[in-house]
C-alpha cells in the first residue's frame, strides 16, 4: 500500500512538472520505476499506459486555457506516434540485463540536458514568428517518439526545446501543444508494448496509481504554466533524474563501481545539483527585478519591474 501511495504522489509531482515545463513526466516516473527494480520495457509500458489518461486530461486543460496550437499537435503528434510504436517494439526485444542500463543512459542524458538547459538559459521569451513547417515538425516527432518509448521519456525534453528554439510559437503554446500531442504518442507506445511484452508483464495497479496522481495534477499544471518560474523547477527535476540514473548505472553490470567510488560520484552530483538550483533561483530573482519600459495611459513610458 505504501508503494502504491508513493507512485500516486510521484505521478502527481511528475505531472505538475510536465504540465508546467512541457517535459519530464515520463523521465521522472520511469526513473522511479527503474529504482524499484522494474524491468525496462515494463517500466516504460507502465508509464505510457498511465500517460494515456494524464495527457488526455492535460491536453483538455491546456486547450481550455488557450495553450494549444492544433496544427502543431497534428504535424508533430502523428509522426511521433509512428516513432513511439517502433521504439516500444524495439525495447521489448531487448533482454532485461541489456535494456535497464540502456534506458538509464538515455534518461541520464535527458536529465543532463534538462539541468543544463534550464540552469543556463531558462525558457526563452516570447518571439512569435512564422508558422512552423511540416518538414521540421515531422522528423522531430519521429525521433522524439522513438526516444520517448525506448527511454521511458523524451517526448518533452526533445520536442519542447526544439520548438521553443525556433522562436515561432510562444512558450505556453509550445508546452500546451507538446503535452496534447503526447496523447497520440502514449497510445502508440502502449500498443507497441502490449504487442511486444504482453499485458501479463505490466502491473496495472501501478498504472492506476500513476494515472490517479497525474490526473489530479494535470489541470493544476495547465493553470500554473502561467504562474510558476520554470527555470528553478527544471534545474531541480534535472538533478533528481541525474542522481537516480547515475546510481542505476554505477550499480549495473556495465560498471559495477566499488562503494566508495559510487558515494563520491553521488556527492559530486548532489553538489552540482544544489549549485544549479541556487543559480537558477538567483537568476530568476534577478530577471524579475530588471527595470523595463512600460507604457502609461498618457502615451508616454515609465520604468517598471519585470515580472
Amino acid at each position: 500500500m505504501r508503494k502504491i501511495l508513493l507512485l500516486a504522489l510521484v505521478g502527481l509531482g511528475a505531472q505538475l512538472v510536465d504540465g508546467s515545463l512541457g517535459m519530464a513526466y515520463g523521465v521522472t516516473s520511469t526513473t522511479l520505476l527503474l529504482a524499484l527494480n522494474t524491468g525496462a520495457a515494463s517500466a516504460s509500458a507502465t508509464v505510457h499506459l498511465a500517460e494515456i489518461g494524464t495527457t488526455l486530461v492535460s491536453g483538455t486543460a491546456h486547450w481550455r486555457f488557450g495553450n494549444v496550437d492544433w496544427r502543431v499537435v497534428r504535424r508533430v503528434g502523428v509522426p511521433g506516434a509512428v516513432g513511439a510504436f517502433a521504439g516500444a517494439t524495439f525495447l521489448s526485444g531487448l533482454s532485461t540485463e541489456t535494456a535497464a542500463p540502456v534506458m538509464s543512459l538515455i534518461l541520464l542524458a535527458l536529465g543532463l540536458y534538462v539541468l543544463v538547459r534550464f540552469t543556463v538559459a531558462g525558457l526563452p521569451r516570447d518571439r512569435v514568428g512564422l508558422p512552423l513547417r511540416k518538414r521540421f515538425l515531422g522528423p522531430l516527432g519521429l525521433v522524439a517518439g522513438f526516444v520517448d518509448a525506448t527511454g521511458g521519456g523524451g517526448w518533452g525534453p526533445i520536442g519542447t526545446p526544439a520548438i521553443l528554439a525556433s522562436g515561432r510559437l510562444e512558450p505556453r503554446r509550445v508546452i500546451g501543444s507538446i503535452d496534447t500531442s503526447e496523447f497520440l504518442v502514449a497510445i502508440a507506445a502502449s500498443l507497441g508494448f502490449l504487442v511486444g511484452i504482453g499485458a501479463a508483464n505490466i502491473n496495472f495497479t501501478w498504472v492506476a496509481a500513476l494515472l490517479l496522481g497525474g490526473m489530479i495534477a494535470a489541470p493544476i499544471a495547465a493553470w500554473l504554466v502561467r504562474m510558476v518560474p520554470p527555470r528553478v523547477l527544471g534545474s531541480a527535476v534535472g538533478g533528481v533524474i541525474i542522481l537516480t540514473n547515475s546510481r542505476t548505472l554505477l550499480r549495473s553490470e556495465w560498471i559495477d563501481a566499488p562503494t566508495p567510488l559510487r558515494y563520491a560520484c553521488y556527492l559530486v552530483v548532489a553538489l552540482v545539483w544544489a549549485a544549479a538550483v541556487s543559480w537558477s533561483l538567483r537568476r530568476h530573482l534577478a530577471e524579475r527585478s530588471v527595470p523595463t519600459a512600460v507604457a502609461d495611459p498618457d502615451g508616454g513610458e515609465h520604468v517598471g519591474t519585470a515580472r
